[in-house]
C-alpha cells in the first residue's frame, strides 16, 4: 500500500436530500481510497490519497455552513490504518468540536477508541460500526485486512461505556452467504450495547461487481445463477428481495428490543 500526501481545494459535501439512514446533513472523508480492501466496496486501491490540509480547510468551510451532523468517512474509512500516523481524523474531530456541530463517525476499525475523549465532549454525536458477517472465515474472505468482527462488537461496547451512542450496521447484506445470521447479529448488538442496527442491500458496480463475483465464483459457485436471478440488469438487488431483509431484521429487532434506526 502506498501513501501519497495531497492538498485539497475543499472538503465538506452537503446532502441535499434526507438522509434516513445516517441522519447526516454533510459528509467528510479523511482520506482517499481505503486500504481496508474489501472485496465488496468500490473504495480499493493501491494508493492511498492523505488529504494533509483537511482540518484547515474544513475550519474555514464551516464558518460559511449552517450547524448540523457531518458523516465522517461517508465513502472511506477514516480509521484505517494510515490514521495512526497522520491522526487526519482526530484534527477534524477537534475542528468539528470547536464550531459546535455534531458528528457521526462510519468504520471497522478499533482505532475509534483512541478518540473516545473528543466524542465523549462532542454534543451528539453517533458512532456506527460495521460488520458484514460473525463468521471469521467470512469475515476474512470478504473483509481480508480489516479488524475481526469480535474485535468491532468489544468497540462498540467500550464506546458505548463512554457514553457515545454507537450502533451496528450489518452492512453491506452478502445475499445468500449471510442472512442465516441475522439473528446473531442483532443477538450480539443488544449484548455488546449498541443502541441500534442499521442495514442495507449490496449494491453491485462496475469493477464492484467483477471483483465481487469472482470471488462468488471461486469460492461459492453454486450462488452464480442465484445472484444473476437477483441482480439481473441492476446493480441492486430486486425489490422482493429488500422488503424480505427489511421484515426480516424489523421483526429481529423488535424481539431483542433494539431500534432498527436512529432516533435523533
Amino acid at each position: 500500500m502506498q501513501y501519497k500526501q495531497i492538498r485539497c481545494d475543499s472538503l465538506i459535501n452537503e446532502i441535499t436530500t434526507k438522509d434516513n439512514l445516517f441522519v447526516g446533513d454533510y459528509t467528510i472523508d479523511p482520506y482517499q481510497h481505503c486500504e481496508f480492501g474489501c472485496r465488496y466496496c468500490d473504495s480499493i486501491n493501491d494508493t492511498v490519497y492523505i488529504k494533509t490540509n483537511a482540518a484547515e480547510m474544513l475550519d474555514k468551510e464551516l464558518k460559511q455552513r449552517k450547524k448540523g451532523r457531518i458523516i465522517v468517512g461517508s465513502v472511506h474509512d477514516p480509521y484505517q490504518n494510515a490514521e495512526k500516523e497522520y491522526k487526519i481524523t482526530r484534527e477534524l474531530l477537534e475542528v468539528i468540536e470547536r464550531h459546535g456541530f455534531s458528528c457521526h463517525i462510519l468504520t471497522k476499525s478499533p482505532l475509534i477508541l483512541r478518540d473516545k475523549d473528543i466524542l465523549s465532549r462532542m454534543k451528539s454525536s453517533l458512532v456506527t460500526v460495521s460488520i458484514a458477517s460473525l463468521d471469521e472465515q467470512t469475515s476474512q474472505l470478504f473483509e481480508k485486512h480489516v479488524p475481526l468482527p469480535k474485535e468491532r462488537l468489544q468497540t462498540i461496547q467500550a464506546l458505548s461505556e463512554n457514553e457515545i451512542k454507537t450502533g451496528l450496521a450489518v452492512m453491506p447484506i452478502l445475499p445468500f452467504i449471510m442472512e442465516n445470521e441475522f439473528e446473531d447479529l442483532v443477538k450480539s448488538a443488544r449484548n455488546y450495547n449498541a443502541q441500534y442496527v442499521l442495514h442495507k442491500h449490496l449494491e453491485l458496480k462496475g469493477d464492484q461487481r467483477t471483483k465481487y463475483m469472482t470471488i462468488i465464483q471461486e469460492h461459492f459457485p453454486k450462488l452464480m445463477k442465484k445472484y444473476d436471478e437477483l441482480y439481473k440488469d441492476s446493480y441492486i438487488p430486486n425489490t422482493d428481495y429488500i422488503s424480505d431483509i427489511n421484515k426480516s431484521i424489523e421483526q429481529l429487532c423488535k424481539k431483542y428490543k433494539i431500534k432498527r434506526r436512529i432516533e435523533t
